[in-house]
């Protein structure tokens, strides 16, 4: 069984495009990311016939934010496909409604705390409140649990804070921004090696671009896996 720890982002245009990834990276990998950027190019069927005739995990990536009657009723909806992993934004509010959504499925919920792509500038300019980074990312990963997430999705700089957390226990950590050595940093900020992101108390790796611009999909995909610590 392929290492569960890698969840290759499949960040391409369409459908066809992401069997096509799926199908040359073979059985190297055994859970992908379909997200926001290909709903409207067929990525909740792609999500289907990866999960339901390949056998893979998928994580919808879709970061949901609305008033809990919406997102509940959004989760539900997603829920009904048993994917593995549902993200939505970590407010407190949003994390219960997805929880109500979800209840009786295998889905489970990852509140995302502050996008990987956002450093203190980025939160300054949307009004939020001041701090470093880091301990925002602690703090709303601390409330997201509270209200029932299954876990978060946080860069690899602060995972090894989260898992500190008691509210942690039992709960998943999920990492984007997560580049091999050398790799390009694309328009990640904050940023760690896989073995590095594993290390500090991350359960998966999200990991996209360097693995669907490879030449060789599958190879660029088994080196990530050479990274990662033994389990």
């Amino acid at each position: 069984m392929p290492d569960d720890r890698l969840i290759v982002a499949l960040d391409v245009a369409n459908a066809v495009q992401g069997m096509d990834l799926a199908t040359r990276i073979g059985d190297a990998v055994s859970f992908y990311k379909i997200g926001l950027g290909m709903l409207t190019g067929g990525g909740l069927a792609l999500a289907n016939e990866l999960k339901q005739e390949h056998g893979k995990r998928i994580f919808l990536d879709m970061k949901l934010f609305d008033i809990g009657a919406t997102v509940e009723a959004a989760v539900r909806g997603l829920a009904q496909f048993e994917m593995d992993f549902l993200t939505v934004h970590g407010d407190p509010h949003v994390v219960r409604a997805a929880k109500e959504g979800a209840a009786g499925t295998g889905t489970k919920i990852l509140g995302v705390t502050i996008l990987t792509s956002l450093d203190r500038a980025d939160l300054d300019d949307s009004l939020i409140k001041p701090g470093a980074v880091g301990d925002l990312v602690l703090e709303r990963a601390a409330r997201a649990f509270e209200a029932g997430a299954d876990g978060v999705i946080a860069s690899p700089q602060e995972a090894a804070l989260i898992r500190g957390l008691p509210q942690a226990e039992g709960r998943l950590i999920v990492t984007p921004g997560v580049r091999p050595a050398g790799a390009a940093l694309g328009d990640q900020k904050r940023v760690a090696t896989p073995a590095a992101a594993i290390s500090g108390g991350a359960d998966h790796i999200v990991v996209g671009r360097p693995v669907w611009t490879s030449a060789d999909p599958r190879a660029a995909a088994r080196a990530i896996l050479d990274e990662l610590p033994a389990i």
